[in-house]
């Protein structure tokens, strides 16, 4: 296994946690007015939003569904090309209901980062590093 094809986030409401991350910038060509599972076209990856509990009952019958109420040791990243970018996503995340959990400031790596969490509490990290590179598909490169 070489590649993360689809990454799903358990939500309580597919479409209040759709239209929080159309405001990010995420593109779906889903046109839906309650759907009942959202993917959004992600370069090389999905990022698809499905209902918590019935994720959950996918993964165990008897599994009881639990939202993040505190930092489970799981990240989402999004690495923007300029300062810039990272700033004016933070200035606009908690208007569109997410929560900023660290302002971007420069960072111990030599980047500059922060951190909100979205709706269901997933927590998503903003980072540019002026050594970085990108592909065609707006997919970091990492050579080390």
């Amino acid at each position: 296994m070489n590649r993360i094809n689809i990454i799903t986030l358990g939500v309580k409401d597919v479409k209040a946690s759709c239209a929080f991350y159309k405001k990010l910038g995420f593109a779906t060509p889903n046109t839906e007015d309650n759907p009942a599972i959202v993917f959004f076209n992600n370069g090389g990856t999905k990022l698809a939003l499905y209902p918590l509990k019935m994720l959950a009952e996918d993964i165990d019958s008897s599994a009881t569904p639990q939202l993040n109420t505190g930092f489970s040791g799981f990240t989402l990243a999004y690495n923007a090309k300029s300062k810039e970018e990272v700033d004016a996503i933070f200035a606009d995340v908690e208007s569109f209901g997410g929560k900023v959990i660290k302002n971007p400031q420069a960072v111990f790596w030599g980047g500059y980062s922060g951190y909100f969490r979205d709706l269901d509490g997933y927590y998503w990290e903003v980072a540019y590093a002026e050594s970085w590179q990108f592909d065609e598909n707006d997919m970091l490169l990492i050579t080390e």
